[in-house]
């Protein structure tokens, strides 16, 4: 039995057995091996999606405030932002992202994004209201190679 598996690994090449006999018991033998290949898809996750931004007074008609969002990729990425008023509060409407908007590969970052609102026309909303939306800010990405 020893002599024929021996005789059989001897026999055995790229992709193929030739044997006149096999082993005295069942063993399974190698006969070949298959790679085995994938293409990776790009992917951004911002894993504090419930983050807000609460405006603050810095003056009588501007508020500003910032949030950080904490974000993973398998890419280097680049972050942006834009701001689109709700029409509740009227007034010219800025957001940027704070530092550095690039965010590499590997382990979560923290992106600090920040609004503004100047000019800010506060006729249309009732005094002592809290948590009213006034904006929206949608963060933008783009693999940067």
């Amino acid at each position: 039995a020893v002599a024929a598996v021996a005789l059989l690994a001897v026999s055995v090449q790229a992709g193929e057995i030739k044997t006149h006999e096999w082993p005295c018991t069942l063993t399974p033998v190698e006969i070949c091996t298959i790679p085995v290949v994938m293409d990776v898809g790009y992917w951004v996750a911002i894993t504090n999606q419930n983050a807000k931004i609460t405006l603050s007074q810095i003056s009588i008609h501007e508020y500003e405030g910032c949030t950080e969002l904490k974000v993973k990729t398998n890419t280097q990425v680049t972050l942006s932002c834009t701001i689109q008023s709700n029409g509740v509060v009227g007034g010219t409407y800025t957001c940027r992202i704070d530092g550095d908007a690039v965010v590499p590969m590997g382990p979560e970052k923290k992106v600090k994004v920040c609004a503004k609102i100047a000019n800010a026309d506060l006729s249309g909303v009732a005094g002592g209201s809290t948590g009213v939306q006034v904006a929206t800010v949608t963060i933008w990405v783009v693999p940067t190679s």
